[in-house]
């Protein structure tokens, strides 16, 4: 059913999705284990990929303040943001979330982050991404196709 509301439908907010699905994790941990690396090997890349994470969010986030649209997806857009790293990326922080929850499960040591991370891959392509896309299309119509020509929308 077509919505009218100025906001892109997301199925849900993509932070929110990544912590509740981490949680799984650790439960799951905490039956099994399942261990990737030596713990200290582990630990240090994941604080790396956490580190990776923060910090490019934070470059989306600050970003997309000055250029005065809203962050959270359930809101409008309003405008296109191509400078900063989303001239590299069409969606730099789900990108970071997906790094920030790859060093999340390095740091727990943990395969249970890797198992759980393919349906909320699944859920944020078709139920965040493509929306939103949708929307922008609908919203921004040819200046939103140029961008979406000339960036990629992972990496």
């Amino acid at each position: 059913m077509p919505t009218s509301a100025d906001n892109p439908g997301v199925v849900a907010l993509p932070p929110l999705l990544y912590g509740a699905a981490f949680v799984v994790v650790l439960g799951c941990r905490w039956f099994w284990p399942m261990p990737i690396l030596a713990q200290a090997v582990a630990l240090w890349s994941g604080l790396g990929l956490v580190a990776l994470g923060v910090g490019t969010a934070a470059w989306g986030r600050r970003t997309m303040q000055a250029a005065g649209t809203n962050i959270n997806p359930a809101l409008p857009a309003t405008a296109i943001v191509t400078s900063g790293p989303f001239r590299f990326s069409r969606n730099p922080l789900y990108l970071s979330l997906t790094v920030l929850y790859l060093g999340l499960t390095l740091s727990f040591n943990t395969w249970w982050g890797i198992v759980v991370l393919v349906p909320i891959i699944i859920v944020m392509h078709r139920g965040v991404v493509l929306r939103e896309e949708r929307y922008l299309e609908r919203k921004f119509g040819e200046s939103y196709r140029q961008y979406r020509s000339k960036v990629r929308r992972y990496l």
